[in-house]
């Protein structure tokens, strides 16, 4: 048993509001929130008690769409429109991964997300044995997005997959169907996907309409915009994410608030590679779940929720030219609680006994938290990495004051990346 005492709390659990009581974990679950008898703690024997010193204990932030191992391209192509960055940089690189390579980036991803307080991710990539190995060691959490694109047969790949990571039974790793986007699958491919959505009654989840060119070429092969084309084929009858949705019309608005589906906005990989910015504000009004995600590191090029909620913050006042839109209090919520359900991590979303425990700890005696006049604004308009105290992912915890704890020492892994990225270079 883990104590967390002397400390405000953020629990989200239907809530935003910070609260002066203590939370205990047990294993991986949240054992206790509130304000202790005297004789439950005579009668609690404690591993470790933790002395907040007034700081605020709240839920993990969760990275809804990303593509951990991608920081092997950190830097590597900026500068580039989408087109040509993904065409003629990303995919030829991506083609000379292996299953080592793929490990030890996605170690490095695991360290940054873990230092800007992020336990989960919602990981579309490949070398999927050697990714799920990288996390189990880290004791960090993952949810694999099926990535495949191409041809009709690659449905059974996915399948297979599907079953294999689901069928792990391991606490921290699970899997939803999916594949990359509609401009990289066949008609076929996608027939086959809404077959095995139908089949396991699962979610299905896709980058989609990231781009106008995306959105003009399947209006060009289809005669329907992306959002409309996945109704179409039932791909989004159990739900599921879409990823970036710049470019909605009203009626890809409408189908995704009607089926549920997570709208899941990467506003800094979406402002660096002058995608536009999704309309994020007037989505919530028409009713659409959102969620949060930082994209690959070759994009972004940091893994840092904190960037992610001030920008996200910022240009959705800047485009309803209105400085009372996407309030900090939603942009908490989001990173939290939306970004855990778009996940199906339904246990992950809040402070709660019984639920997992995935927690953060923010320190509030930097400067850039004082005065504590708003504790929720200041985490979204001044908040950074530098006050992420500790970070906690099913009751391990695995960061606390600068020191990782994921059982590889973080200069090893350095020094291996950076030693992998010029091979890469020369292959």
């Amino acid at each position: 048993m883990i104590r967390f005492k002397n400390g405000t709390v953020l629990t989200l659990n239907n809530s935003c509001e910070p609260q002066s009581c203590e939370v205990w974990t047990e294993g991986d679950k949240i054992a206790f929130v509130g304000n202790p008898t005297d004789e439950q703690l005579k009668n609690t024997a404690f591993e470790r008690e933790i002395d907040l010193e007034g700081d605020l204990l709240m839920p993990s932030f969760k990275n809804a769409h990303t593509h951990s191992a991608m920081t092997f391209l950190r830097s590597y192509a900026d500068d580039l429109p989408l087109h040509d960055w993904l065409h003629k940089q990303v995919f030829p690189m991506e083609a000379k991964l292996t299953g080592e390579d793929v490990y030890w980036f996605t170690k490095l991803a695991i360290l940054e997300y873990l230092s800007s307080g992020i336990t989960a991710s919602f990981d579309m990539y490949f070398e999927l044995d050697d990714y799920v190995k990288a996390n189990v060691e880290s004791g960090f959490r993952t949810v694999l997005c099926g990535a495949v694109s191409g041809e009709r047969e690659n449905a059974k790949v996915l399948e297979e997959r599907y079953l294999k990571y689901n069928g792990l039974k391991h606490p921290l790793i699970s899997m939803q169907l999916g594949f990359h986007a509609e401009y990289t699958a066949s008609f076929g491919l996608m027939e086959d996907i809404a077959a095995l959505a139908e089949k396991y009654k699962a979610p299905v989840s896709m980058h989609s309409s990231e781009t106008a060119d995306e959105v003009w070429g399947c209006r060009e092969r289809y005669g329907k915009t992306p959002t409309e084309l996945f109704e179409s084929l039932g791909l989004y009858n159990y739900g599921g994410a879409a990823f970036h949705c710049v470019h909605l019309t009203k009626e890809d608005e409408m189908i995704l608030a009607a089926r549920g589906v997570w709208a899941v906005t990467n506003p800094c990989s979406n402002s660096k590679l002058s995608s536009g910015v999704a309309q994020v504000a007037h989505m919530m009004d028409m009713g659409i779940n959102m969620a949060i995600g930082t994209d690959g590191a070759a994009s972004n090029n940091a893994l840092d929720m904190f960037r992610e909620m001030y920008l996200l913050s910022m240009l959705q006042k800047i485009e309803e030219m209105d400085a009372a839109a996407m309030p900090a209090e939603d942009v908490i919520k989001m990173a939290c609680t939306g970004s855990a359900l778009a996940m199906g991590l339904t246990d992950c979303d809040c402070i709660a006994p019984g639920k997992q425990a995935d927690l953060l700890v923010i320190d509030l005696k930097k400067p850039n938290m004082q005065p504590l006049n708003n504790t929720v604004k200041n985490l979204v308009y001044s908040g950074s990495k530098q006050n992420v105290r500790l970070t906690m992912c099913a009751g391990n915890i695995l960061y606390e004051n600068g020191v990782y704890r994921i059982g590889e020492d973080e200069q090893r892994i350095y020094a291996r990346c950076n030693e992998l990225a010029d091979s890469l270079k020369a292959r």
